[in-house]
C-alpha cells in the first residue's frame, strides 16, 4: 500500500526543504524526498562553503596590510587546511541545523530518489513518487500533490570534458587540499568573479576568460567596469568578449593549456588548473518526467506563476525552472508554491524585486533594472550615484572602493533599480529592496535617516543625487 501525503516534494535544497516547513506549518502532511543531505547545493557545494572560503580570503587580505591600521604582523601565514576545516564546521552546523527544523516540523524526510510516476495502480494520475533506497529497497508515496525541487549542477561548454582534477567546476573546488599556483577561470558571471576574488586574496595567479564584453553581463555596466578596474588593480587578468576553444585543450606537465580567439586573434593559455564557471543546468533527467505531461522547454521545467506545471497536482520551483537560480529566489517560490495548494491565494513573485549579490571583494548587489535596461524600455530615467570613499565609516574601515547608484523614472520619480559595488553592500541592498517592494521614492529613501557614521549613508546620498541634492559630495 502505498503511503499517502498531501504533499511529497522531491529535492531537499532550500527551496525544497522551505517549501517543506511551509507547507507543514499549514497543517498538511508532508514528505521530503532527498537522495544526498538536505540543505541542497547552496548548503554544501554553494552559498555557504563558498563563502567560508571568501571570509577566509578576505581577512588574509586583510591581514597582510595591517599595518595600516597600526598593527605589525610582518609574518602572517596561510594554512588552508585550517581555512577547509573551518567551512566544513560552518557547513555541519547548518546541515544540523535544518535537519532540527524539519524533525520539529514533523516533516518525513525519506533517504533516496524520487521520480514522479505515470498513472498506475496507485493513482490515476500522474503524480505517484517512487523512491528507491540506498539498500535497494523501494518505497512508493502517494501525495495529492507533488513539488519538484530537484536543483541544478554545474555545467561545461561543449566539449570541455571536466576531470574533476586538471579541469574543474566549482564542486569540485570547494574540496580542493591546497591552492593552486595559477587558474584559468571560464565565465565571469557571479560564481567565476566569486571564484576569481578569493583565490587571487590566497596568492593564485588568476586569468578570468568571459565570453561577454563585460565581467558581470548581468549587472550594470558602472558597476562591471569598477570591478575591473579594482581585479586589474589586483593583478587579475581580465579577458573579456572572448571565445573559448574547447578542442584545444592540453595536459602538459602538471598544467593544462588551452586556446582564446579574441578579435580575431588565437592566444595560448596555461595554468595549473581550469575552473569552468559558466553557469548551471537544471536537474531533469531521470526524475520521471517523461511518465507525465510536464513540459520541459529549454531544458527547464515549464511553471505557470504559481508554479503548477501542465499536470495540475505537480508544480516545480528554485533552480530546475531556470530563471534567476538563487537559494533566496527558490525559497520563495516554495512558498508561493505550497500556498497555492492549500488554496491561500499567495501573490505572484515580481522578479524585479529580488536582490542579486555577488560576493566578490568588493562585493556587489542589485535589485530591479540597470540604466541601460531601463533605457532600453524606453524609459526616460535620471541617475544619483554616490561614491564610498566619501563616506567616513569606508574611510575608517579602509575599504573605499565602489559606490551607489538609484536609477529612477524622470516623469513619474519611481524608484527603478539600484547598484552598488563595495564593502559589505550584500547587507545594505535589503534597504533598497524593501524600497522597491514598498514603491518609495529617491526623495523618500534620501529623507530616511541614515545613521553617522555608516555605510549606509551612502544609499542616503545617492538618493538624493537623483535630483542632485547630495549633501556631502559635490
Amino acid at each position: 500500500m502505498a503511503e499517502q501525503y498531501d504533499i511529497v516534494v522531491i529535492g531537499g535544497g532550500t527551496g525544497g526543504y522551505v517549501a517543506a516547513i511551509r507547507a507543514a506549518q499549514l497543517g498538511l502532511k508532508v514528505a521530503l524526498v532527498e537522495r544526498d543531505k538536505v540543505g541542497g547545493t547552496c548548503l554544501h557545494r554553494g552559498c555557504i562553503p563558498s563563502k567560508a572560503l571568501l571570509k577566509s580570503a578576505e581577512l588574509y587580505n586583510t591581514m597582510k596590510k595591517s599595518e595600516e591600521f597600526g598593527i605589525m604582523a610582518p609574518d602572517v601565514k596561510l594554512d588552508f587546511s585550517k581555512v577547509m576545516e573551518r567551512k566544513s564546521k560552518i557547513v555541519g552546523q547548518l546541515h544540523k541545523g535544518v535537519q532540527h527544523l524539519l524533525k520539529q516540523n514533523k516533516v518525513d524526510v525519506i533517504q533516496g530518489t524520487g521520480r514522479v510516476m505515470g498513472p498506475s495502480i496507485f493513482s490515476p494520475r500522474a503524480g505517484a513518487v517512487r523512491v528507491e533506497k540506498e539498500n535497494g529497497e523501494t518505497e512508493i508515496l502517494n501525495p495529492g500533490h507533488v513539488i519538484i525541487a530537484t536543483g541544478s549542477r554545474p555545467k561545461t561548454l561543449p566539449g570541455l570534458h571536466i576531470d574533476g582534477r586538471a579541469v574543474i567546476t566549482s564542486d569540485e573546488a570547494l574540496e580542493l587540499s591546497e591552492i593552486p599556483k595559477s587558474v584559468i577561470i571560464i565565465g565571469a558571471g557571479a560564481i567565476g568573479v566569486e571564484w576569481a576574488s578569493m583565490l587571487a586574496d590566497f596568492g593564485t595567479e588568476v586569468t578570468l576568460v568571459e565570453y561577454m564584453p563585460q565581467i558581470l553581463p548581468l549587472e550594470d555596466e558602472d558597476v562591471a567596469a569598477e570591478l575591473e578596474r579594482n581585479f586589474k588593480k589586483r593583478k587579475i587578468k581580465l579577458m573579456t568578449g572572448t571565445k573559448v576553444l574547447p578542442e584545444t585543450l592540453e595536459h602538459r606537465d602538471g598544467h593544462v593549456a588551452i586556446s582564446v580567439e579574441r578579435n580575431g586573434q588565437t592566444e595560448a593559455l596555461a595554468a595549473e588548473k581550469i575552473l569552468v564557471a559558466v553557469g548551471r543546468e537544471a536537474i531533469v533527467d531521470d526524475i520521471g518526467l517523461e511518465a507525465t505531461e510536464v513540459e520541459v522547454e529549454r531544458g527547464f521545467i515549464k511553471v505557470d506563476p504559481y508554479y503548477r506545471t501542465k499536470e495540475a497536482n505537480i508544480f516545480a520551483i528554485g533552480d530546475v525552472i531556470g530563471g534567476l537560480q538563487l537559494a533566496h529566489v527558490a525559497s520563495h517560490e516554495g512558498i508561493i508554491a505550497v500556498e497555492t495548494i492549500a488554496g491561500k491565494n499567495p501573490h505572484p513573485l515580481d522578479y524585479t524585486q529580488v536582490p542579486k549579490c555577488t560576493y566578490s571583494r568588493p562585493e556587489v548587489a542589485s535589485v530591479g533594472l540597470t540604466e541601460k535596461e531601463a533605457r532600453e524600455k524606453g524609459i526616460d530615467v535620471k541617475v544619483g550615484k554616490f561614491p564610498f570613499r566619501a563616506i567616513g565609516k569606508a574611510l575608517v574601515n579602509g575599504e573605499v572602493d565602489g559606490f551607489v547608484k538609484m536609477v529612477a523614472n524622470a516623469q513619474t520619480n519611481d524608484l527603478i533599480g539600484v547598484h552598488m559595488i563595495g564593502s559589505h553592500v550584500t547587507d545594505l541592498i535589503s534597504e533598497a529592496g524593501l524600497a522597491k517592494l514598498l514603491d518609495a521614492t529617491p526623495w523618500e529613501v534620501g529623507i530616511a535617516i541614515h545613521p553617522h557614521p555608516t555605510l549606509s549613508e551612502a544609499i542616503g546620498e545617492a538618493a538624493l543625487a537623483v535630483d542632485g541634492i547630495a549633501i556631502h559630495y559635490a
